[in-house]
């Protein structure tokens, strides 16, 4: 692919709020040992406070 080809995802906000969503959790992300070549594995929980703010979040909607 040629740099003419390559979408310019920069000023696109629905790919920058993946990005962001994507580098947030990416400290949380373990693979699977045996995976690890292939990216397959889990998210580790961030914690109870986590949670409570999902379902705080899910309440106000």
């Amino acid at each position: 692919m040629t740099e003419k080809e390559k979408p310019d995802f920069s000023k696109n906000p629905l790919a920058q709020a993946i990005l962001r969503e994507g580098l947030a959790i990416q400290d949380r992300f373990a693979a699977e040992p045996v995976y690890a070549r292939t990216g397959k594995g889990y998210l580790k929980s961030a914690g109870v406070r986590e949670m409570e703010e999902a379902k705080e979040k899910a309440k106000k909607k």
